[in-house]
Order: C-alpha cells, then sequence, then structure tokens
C-alpha cells in the first residue's frame, strides 16, 4: 500500500511522496519504520487499510503530515501540536544555534530563559535541552497553545525547569532574563492569502499575522526588551524575508546593538541577535 499512496501524493504534486506514504502508513500501522522495511509486503487488515486511506486523504487535502501526525521533530526532539499551535520548521532551529553561539552563562547564576509567543514550547525547550541547569518562562496569548507547551515540557522531563504564563508578549515582566527569545508572527496581513495551503490552512493565523507589513510584534519586542534582559543579556529574534533593514531601523531607535544576523538553511538572513546598548 505505501507505493499506492505515494503514486497518488506524486499525482498530487506534493513534494515529498515516498517519505510522507512512509510516515503515514507507519502511523497508520502504529509501527516504527524499520517495521516497513523488514516486512513490506505484509498484508494489511481491514481497520489497518482503512486507516491509511484516512490519513492519506488528508494528506491529499493539503493537510501536513505533522498536523496529522499531531507531532512535529525539532532540535532533535518530538514536539506535540495542536491547531493552536504554529507547526515548528527546520529554519527556526537557526534561532537556536544563534542563541547557544553568543550565551554565556553567568557565573553563580543559574540562566533564565525567556520565550515569547512560545506556542509549542519548541524554543525554549530546546534551549533549556541545551542548557543545563537552565530554567525558563514561557508566555502565549493563548491558553490552548500553553497546555500543549506543558504538555511537551513534561514529556520531555523538563516540567521542573520550565513555566508558562498566558501575557501578551513580556508586558507583565521585567529585568529578569539572561536570554529573550521570539518567534513572533511576521507575515504581512496581506500575503497570508498567498502562502501554501499547508501554512495557510493549517497554521493558526494568530502565530502568522503581524499586521500591514509584518513588523508589528517586533515594535513591542524591541520597545520591551530593555526592560526583560538583565545587564549583558542578549535577545534572539527570527523574522521573514525582506525585514533584515527594517529590524536594524527598529534595533537602532530601540537603542540595540545587533550581535548578528544569522542565515537559515537556504542562506537567507533569518534571525537577529541583539544586547542592550
Amino acid at each position: 500500500m505505501r507505493r499506492q499512496m505515494a503514486v497518488e501524493l506524486t499525482r498530487s504534486g506534493i513534494e515529498t511522496p515516498a517519505l510522507d506514504a512512509r510516515l503515514l502508513l507507519c502511523a497508520a500501522l502504529g509501527v516504527e519504520e524499520i517495521a516497513l522495511i523488514l516486512a513490506p509486503e505484509e498484508k494489511l487488515s481491514i481497520e489497518e487499510r482503512d486507516a491509511a486511506q484516512a490519513f492519506l486523504e488528508r494528506r491529499l487535502a493539503g493537510e501536513p503530515v505533522s498536523r496529522i501526525l499531531g507531532r512535529r521533530e525539532f532540535w532533535g526532539l518530538s514536539f506535540g501540536l495542536n491547531d493552536a499551535t504554529l507547526d515548528p520548521r527546520p529554519d527556526s532551529e537557526t534561532l537556536v544555534e544563534t542563541a547557544l553561539r553568543h550565551f554565556n552563562a553567568p557565573e553563580g547564576e543559574s540562566p533564565r530563559v525567556l520565550d515569547l509567543g512560545t506556542g509549542t514550547g519548541c524554543l525554549l525547550l530546546a534551549l533549556l535541552h541545551a542548557l543545563d541547569g537552565a530554567w525558563g518562562l514561557g508566555t502565549d496569548r493563548s491558553e490552548k497553545a500553553l497546555r500543549m507547551a506543558r504538555q511537551n515540557a513534561a514529556a520531555l522531563g523538563l516540567e521542573r525547569r520550565a513555566a508558562f504564563a498566558c501575557a501578551d508578549w513580556g508586558g507583565a515582566f521585567c529585568g529578569r532574563f539572561h536570554l529573550v527569545v521570539s518567534n513572533p508572527p511576521y507575515i504581512p496581513y496581506a500575503d497570508i492569502g498567498a502562502l501554501q495551503r499547508e501554512v495557510r490552512d493549517y497554521d493558526p493565523h494568530a502565530a502568522l499575522n503581524g499586521g500591514e507589513d509584518g513588523l508589528d510584534p517586533y515594535r513591542v519586542l524591541f520597545r520591551q526588551f530593555g526592560a526583560l534582559a538583565l545587564d549583558g543579556g542578549i535577545g534572539v529574534f527570527e523574522f521573514g524575508a525582506g525585514q533584515e533593514t527594517a529590524l536594524l531601523d527598529l534595533a537602532e531607535r530601540a537603542a540595540l546593538d545587533v550581535i548578528e544576523v544569522a542565515e537559515d538553511l537556504a542562506g537567507k538572513p533569518r534571525v537577529m541577535a541583539v544586547r542592550r546598548r
């Protein structure tokens, strides 16, 4: 059935038909990929075939595999998703890499990390996983997203080092953090309709919509950063295509020094690291 699924996905224009077919069939059967390799021709029960067909039809309709499975791997860790969370992307790992490259753990203190607009908690939890002894807070306006972030923290064994709070960015906090990170909404409102259907139809628009020019969240985040970061603390923010120059200007107006603009997997500017001047 895997070959049949791959053929139908290919006809539908799916970019990775063989991979998608393999992942969906494994999920339908409740087995690891090695089981398909060892017994590729094993006959399926009616129930297994129906489950695989249902997954296939959802994928043919444009639903991403990660949404169908309810999980996404990020930074080598597995994260649960729901309809209130953004689907973590590999490009966002650039933010984690950049944060770890520039962050110096304070001597004699436990590092404190703040993730604004945490969603699944993937940024915060990846950083806590990499930073021994660090403690972190993730904020989000969606209680449903926060429930998923808490579940992910527990599944990763990080629930004692991660807290989550319903808040509008960082306005309710001040001066407590060595590292502040965020992957805010940065798509201009008028551009959302032209996004790939996997993003447009399945990611929550609240996690995409950055206002008229896509920069509304940064106007808030850069202004708040000075009150959120301890002396010597750094901020690391993901941004969208073509926004680098505008963000450099916003950072200058907010009296922030830009440490680095890092490129994503495609070689495009994607992440900005800043420090309070």
